[in-house]
């Protein structure tokens, strides 16, 4: 079969889908090397079949959900020796990480969130994503992943209990700044009191330091714990400049020190009470190296 003068070739058709791909195989992964990885494999299988597939968006989503659950397998070897916490490699606003329009898009590209998303299988991992984040109905995720329609929802309902609990997460991004600079006025001022105002009494606090620099080996847990942690960061941080950039698609603190970036850190606060839940700090120098520019 010969294609048209003006049809496009597969290198269009793929570029076309590439930060769509990269996005979805990011919220699977956690790691944006990876996910590149996992597209440029996808580009490998892709290359020279257009003229045999009728829906290609559909055929290159369903070979990165396959590859990223693959993957995920020996990822998850790795993440149990990792030293302390793990927690997901921050991201530049300049990447393409598909469609940002709706609070649940945002959401799942937030560091806590893709930090609770381990606790998923693969399996409710790619539902959760590809329903969520990119807004596929249930029949469709269920054709894409080769499973029956009742049990994606059964995926689907375990893995929204499992971020997200009895709550969801503020995802608008100029009342999470709000919030955000309100907690940090706090922190500043080193105010336990102004700090556990702000934070819910089941608040938590993960630090990823990769084994590489000083950071809490183990998640700090409660209101007034995790106040007295902020204040402990903040007076270590006194001759750092701090700012407010974006990441993930969100409002996120930049720590500097001499111009290098040192910390990047992410708040989830609750849509319903305004109060910080989850704060993720991520410190390790070589998943900081892609967003030092930010």
């Amino acid at each position: 079969m010969t294609a048209a003068p003006d049809a496009p070739d597969d290198a269009e058709v793929f570029e076309a889908e590439r930060g769509r791909l990269t996005g979805l195989a990011y919220r699977m992964l956690g790691e944006l090397h990876e996910a590149q990885d996992v597209v440029q494999d996808a580009w490998l299988r892709w290359s020279g079949t257009l003229d045999e597939v009728r829906d290609p968006p559909a055929w290159l989503t369903r070979v990165v959900v396959n590859l990223c659950r693959n993957r995920l397998t020996s990822l998850r070897v790795r993440r149990t020796e990792y030293v302390g916490p793990w927690l997901p490699e921050p991201v530049a606003p300049s990447t393409d990480l598909g469609p940002l329009d709706t609070a649940e898009q945002r959401e799942t590209l937030s560091l806590g969130v893709l930090q609770l998303m381990e606790a998923l299988s693969p399996a409710e991992r790619a539902v959760f994503v590809l329903h969520e984040a990119f807004g596929h109905p249930h029949a469709e995720v269920a054709t894409l992943l080769d499973l029956p329609e009742a049990t994606v929802r059964q995926h689907l309902h375990r893995a929204r209990e499992r971020v997200r609990g009895r709550r969801r997460f503020e995802a608008d991004p100029e009342r999470v700044a709000d919030l955000l600079a309100r907690f940090l006025a706090a922190a500043a001022g080193q105010d336990l009191g102004a700090l556990e105002e702000l934070l819910a009494d089941d608040a938590v606090a993960v630090s990823d330091g990769g084994g590489v620099v000083s950071a809490a080996r183990r998640p700090v847990e409660g209101g007034a714990r995790v106040a007295r942690f902020v204040a402990g960061l903040a007076r270590q941080a006194a001759a750092a400049t701090i700012e407010v950039g974006v990441l993930n698609g969100a409002p996120a603190v930049l720590v500097r020190v001499g111009g290098a970036l040192t910390v990047v850190m992410q708040a989830d606060f609750d849509a319903d009470t305004g109060q910080l839940v989850r704060l993720a700090a991520q410190l390790s120098p070589g998943k900081l190296a892609g967003v030092q520019a930010a």
